[in-house]
């Protein structure tokens, strides 16, 4: 059995894949815009039609797969986030860093009981991040 996150983007899929490989050194396996279906899904009109229908990318040995869905400018990610564990206190700094460009602390990168440095950050799209350092 295998658990993926597929994340939607609203109309920002795009270029938020663009910044996780900027930012995350993220591989885009795949992309398909609604134009490119060979069966066009309900919500396809010629205003969408150049954006994302489906993308799937890795980051590290985890595939994300994505899509700009409903295309209404209005992304919403609410009750989770994703953990991204660095292989030490530099590049935990470094990804912080970068996701948190354009986003928002959420709680500083600091030592913790269970990790050199953890912090949580939510990057431009409104993705949260908890940013690791395996102790």
């Amino acid at each position: 059995m295998q658990l993926q996150p597929y994340l939607f983007f609203d109309g920002r899929c795009e270029e938020a894949v663009e910044f996780y490989r900027r930012t995350l050194g993220a591989e885009i396996e795949m992309m398909m815009r609604f134009k490119d279906s060979p069966e066009p899904p309900p919500n396809a009109t010629p205003d969408n039609a150049d954006k994302v229908m489906h993308t799937s990318f890795r980051i590290g040995d985890t595939k994300v797969m994505a899509s700009d869905g409903r295309c209404q400018g209005r992304p919403s990610f609410q009750g989770f986030a994703l953990s991204l564990t660095a292989r030490d206190e530099a590049e935990a700094e470094r990804l912080f860093n970068a996701l948190g460009d354009g986003g928002a602390v959420q709680m500083p990168l600091a030592k913790t009981f269970f990790s050199p440095r953890f912090g949580m950050v939510t990057d431009r799209f409104g993705v949260c991040w908890m940013v690791v350092v395996a102790s």
